[in-house]
């Protein structure tokens, strides 16, 4: 009898839970409508916002160019070293580059720009608006007759789509470089195949699921951090618990965006 009648209230939390869960999603899409319309004005980048975006920009961007591309071509080096050498001895040489643009360029780079950047630059910028929100930050701008949207938020999320963009551009040549150095050497007696090759790969389709992928990576980093601590972080008064739930959003995100573009290019 306890079972039948503990049935509808688990079901009825349950109804409540996919409510809230399908709310929040809706608040993030409605959020970033409102950055993308920001983001297309003119006057988001007069000359008072023009500062904050480039602060922004910057300290996204170069405290973690280096670093990045620095790891990235170690384990580029890593993983063409293991494909070359894999395809010589089953004597598949003239595949070893097809995969090694196939694995590093379309697949593992823009994935890995954009968890590095959401864990060195998403995420703390999440809490930092959180904070400011918090603190009456918000509240203070919008007394000075300031949008803080426009001030604050947009130049973050710009920063972020703008990080993970850079980042997936410089280590993609970086890797180029490398495997062409890998296999031919310094010479440029196998250019000519070497570019065959990776036009060969990146077909009409391929590049434009390799640019949409990239980009909505980049948007997904920018954008579900702080959307998820506006609100989330609003009704919990809980900046960590606030995090995390925007943590497991993005990487949700991440997995089906890359799942769409294995999708696109294999099937």
């Amino acid at each position: 009898m306890s079972a039948l009648l503990s049935s509808p209230g688990a079901l009825a939390e349950m109804g409540r839970a996919s409510l809230r869960w399908l709310a929040g999603w809706w608040r993030i899409v409605h959020f970033g409508a409102v950055i993308l319309v920001l983001a297309l004005s003119p006057s988001s980048y007069d000359r008072g916002q023009r500062p904050a975006l480039a602060r922004q920009i910057y300290l996204g961007t170069a405290p973690i160019l280096l670093w990045f591309t620095v790891l990235s071509s170690l384990i580029s080096l890593v993983v063409i070293r293991i494909v070359v050498v894999t395809a010589l001895s089953y004597g598949l040489s003239k595949y070893a580059l097809e995969m090694v643009v196939r694995v590093l360029v379309l697949e593992l780079i823009p994935l890995t720009s954009a968890i590095f950047v959401a864990l060195r630059c998403a995420i703390p910028n999440a809490a930092e608006v959180y904070d400011l929100r918090a603190q009456g930050g918000f509240a203070a701008l919008t007394r000075a007759g300031v949008d803080p949207l426009r001030r604050e938020v947009l130049p973050r999320v710009v920063a972020g789509m703008f990080s993970v963009l850079l980042l997936v551009a410089v280590a993609c040549v970086v890797t180029l470089l490398l495997a062409y150095l890998s296999v031919h050497g310094f010479t440029t007696a196998g250019f000519a195949g070497y570019t065959r090759t990776v036009g060969r790969v990146f077909g009409p389709g391929v590049a434009l699921i390799f640019v949409l992928k990239t980009f909505f990576l980049a948007l997904a980093v920018g954008l579900i951090p702080i959307a998820t601590v506006l609100f989330e972080g609003a009704r919990t008064q809980l900046r960590l618990s606030a995090e995390l739930q925007g943590l497991v959003r993005l990487f949700t995100v991440v997995l089906l965006i890359e799942a769409a573009s294995l999708i696109g290019n294999y099937y």
